[in-house]
């Protein structure tokens, strides 16, 4: 259908050298749509436009960091000299670290609180700042789409990861007071969404979730046993609704969280 299509349409993906990064802006080009690879890592941006280029796509490597403004200004600059205009974002950047993980054994009284704010910070602060910089020229090119990554973490007490927890409910919440906001503002034309992922294997839980020499761990089963599918997705699987969120054939959809999780935040575990 014409309506899924991304023809024409330029998109920033933040996080686009991630593993779900990868998924997220392959599914762009797939659907015709021109793509702003954004994240730290310069070598893997390049890589990743390189071959999509020589696919015949279109596609610009952006280095920046999404909590350094300065950073994501020039960004934009960089892709409206070379498009003319941006039409839709996916904030994917995010995740988890070390700091921001509380064990079983330690003193709950006694959390990293620095750390649980420097996740917090990558997912809330990460989602809005790349939407007031990049939103500014959506806004200007008269229609598009924003996509929040929210998480099963936003609606569970997932045990140990307190820090992501905090930063995902804090991105559901922005999520639907922005989006309001839009709607007020600019009517029917700049449209925000949220896709919430169930659990994907990324550089951030593998080790959380699998054993090195194969096999899940005590947490990887847990997940397994709440999961009605009974297994972890793949970033393939997060395409679909992706395109559906930032094309046309969503265009009366706002505020709205879609759940690709297999199951895992409808299933009451019996």
């Amino acid at each position: 259908m014409q309506s899924f299509s991304l023809q024409n349409k330029v998109i920033i993906v933040t996080g686009g050298t991630g593993i779900l990064g990868a998924s997220f802006v392959d599914a762009i080009v797939e659907a015709g749509g021109t793509v702003g690879i954004l994240g730290r890592k310069e070598a893997v941006a390049e890589e990743r436009a390189t071959a999509i280029r020589a696919k015949g796509g279109k596609a610009i490597a952006l280095v920046a960091d999404v909590l350094e403004e300065a950073q994501l200004l020039k960004a934009k600059e960089v892709v409206l000299a070379a498009f003319g205009r941006i039409d839709g974002l996916v904030n994917a950047a995010g995740g988890n670290m070390p700091e921001g993980v509380l064990q079983p054994n330690e003193d709950i009284f006694s959390m990293n609180i620095e750390g649980m704010k420097r996740v917090l910070d990558i997912n809330l602060w990460g989602t809005v700042l790349p939407t007031q910089v990049f939103g500014e020229a959506i806004a200007r090119s008269g229609r598009g789409s924003i996509v929040n990554i929210s998480s099963m973490n936003s609606k569970r007490a997932i045990t140990k990861v307190l820090g992501y927890n905090m930063g995902k409910a804090a991105v559901d919440c922005y999520n639907s007071w922005f989006a309001v906001e839009l709607a007020n503002r600019y009517g029917d034309a700049i449209r925000m969404n949220a896709l919430a992922p169930g659990f994907f294997l990324t550089e951030q839980n593998r080790n959380l979730l699998t054993k090195p020499e194969g096999g899940y761990t005590e947490r990887g089963e847990a997940v397994i046993r709440q999961t009605p599918f009974k297994r972890f997705g793949h970033p393939d699987e997060l395409k679909g609704a992706l395109v559906w969120l930032l094309s046309d054939a969503s265009q009366f959809v706002t505020g709205a969280m879609i759940c690709v999780d297999g199951g895992f935040s409808v299933f009451g575990g019996v």
